[in-house]
């Protein structure tokens, strides 16, 4: 008996070792296509963006009197003859203090974002059209003439602008200045003057999408950013703060951020829904198959045990290979056909080969009742379970928890001294014959 389960034992190891090469070659074979792929879908889509909020700077104006000599030319009383002298002018000249930074009076932006994942090779990307409008007011509050400087920058990960607009107290601006990949506008502002600046554009990136206000704490004066998205999986990255208000939309959802006077450091920030990718799939598939195939096994022997049925490890053998066939089959599919096709093909397949092979076996009955059973909770159920994710180590703990129930309450009149005696001998008279249900038949 002990030769018996440690012969089991080795073979489980062995299939395992399988299990890791195969896992290893599918994490490889995704990462070099998703590093190729990546990259060729960002030179069309462009990448994760992030629009910044404007800049605004002044230098506040002030005029003073000063004297400089200058060469003037007169006449010479005496001669008539002209010369040149010194003498002392006045003028005024404007004195600059400083740029510093200043707060926006108010900021209201509208994004709208459209999702469309795109599928480029065996890879889904998840990549987003935008549409941009920001509506922000700068004033001089001060009893001086300041100089304004306002800076927008456009995101740098899209390298196209699609009806960039810049609208200047209601007036567009025929061809806004760009420095350094950003628009930026001086004006001057009198005592309690206003100015209103538009700017809107259409883009597109993938991944996520960001506003953000600087690495350092900022204050929000009258912020309100309102987006649209057409998709309704929403969720938000880390370092990025929920909206304060969000309702359903159809199929999406409209999001409000607004804030009166907050000083933080959030940024605002949504990412993409994911498709479900084949390789990162199978390769989580195939890095759990041990535990399903632990469970089977244990199963398996507790039904020999029970029914005192003789199942060499061979057999043990021939079972894993099977459920191995299972993997190794999907791996290969999910690169020509969808992942749930592919998905119940190498299930078929699988159950089959389990089933044939035991009904030769044991028989009929204990292959199509038992075996079948087992393994379409154990392979089957428990690999559906990684469609949904986040749900597969609670799979786990059910499971384990269901089998031992089960276990405790079909081998609890079991005398497991007699079942580990070295000289322990399954009656012939026990044990199922295979041509029993043939001449039932």
């Amino acid at each position: 008996m002990k030769r018996h389960i440690l012969s089991i034992i080795v073979i489980f190891i062995v299939i395992c070792i399988g299990w890791m090469m195969l896992a290893s070659t599918v994490s490889n074979r995704t990462h070099e296509q998703d590093l190729k792929l990546r990259r060729a879908v960002g030179k069309l889509w462009g990448g994760t963006m992030e629009q910044k909020a404007p800049l605004l700077r002044y230098q506040d104006v002030s005029v003073e009197t000063r004297s400089r000599l200058v060469n003037k030319t007169i006449k010479d009383r005496k001669t008539g003859e002209p010369k040149t002298i010194e003498v002392v002018e006045e003028y005024e000249q404007e004195v600059l203090t400083s740029p510093r930074s200043m707060n926006l009076v108010s900021s209201d932006v509208d994004v709208d974002i459209n999702l469309v994942h795109r599928k480029k090779g065996l890879m889904w990307y998840a990549t987003y059209g935008v549409v941009f409008s920001g509506a922000y007011e700068v004033a001089n509050a001060s009893d001086t003439v300041r100089d304004m400087y306002f800076e927008f920058s456009v995101p740098s990960q899209s390298d196209y602008y699609d009806n960039l607009k810049v609208v200047v107290n209601g007036k567009e601006q025929e061809d806004p200045a760009m420095e350094n990949g950003a628009i930026v506008m001086r004006f001057r502002l009198q005592p309690q003057e206003e100015h209103s600046i538009d700017i809107s554009y259409r883009s597109q990136g993938m991944g996520a999408w960001w506003y953000t206000f600087g690495s350092d704490v900022a204050r929000l004066r009258n912020f309100n950013l309102k987006m649209h998205t057409n998709f309704a999986e929403i969720d938000f990255p880390q370092q990025a703060i929920s909206p304060t208000v969000k309702h359903r939309d159809g199929d999406g959802w409209n999001l409000n951020w607004s804030y009166e006077n907050l000083v933080s450091g959030i940024q605002i920030g949504i990412d993409m829904p994911q498709k479900l990718n084949p390789g990162p799939w199978v390769q989580r598939l195939t890095e759990i198959a041990p535990v399903s195939l632990f469970f089977f096994f244990f199963m398996l022997g507790l039904f020999a045990i029970i029914r005192k049925l003789r199942i060499h490890p061979v057999n043990y053998f021939f079972l894993g290979a099977a459920f191995f066939s299972y993997h190794l089959l999907l791996a290969y599919l999910v690169d020509h056909l969808s992942i749930h096709l592919a998905f119940w093909i190498a299930s078929v397949v699988s159950v089959a080969l389990v089933v044939s092979y035991m009904r030769l076996v044991i028989n009929p009955r204990f292959a199509f009742v038992e075996i079948a059973i087992a393994q379409l909770v154990y392979l089957v159920g428990f690999s559906y379970t990684v469609f949904f994710e986040g749900y597969t180590g609670l799979a786990i703990t059910v499971m384990s928890i269901t089998t031992l129930f089960v276990s405790m309450q079909t081998t609890a009149r079991i005398d497991w001294d007699s079942v580990f005696s070295p000289q322990r001998k399954i009656p012939a008279a026990d044990v199922d014959d295979p041509r029993e249900d043939s001449h039932e038949a």
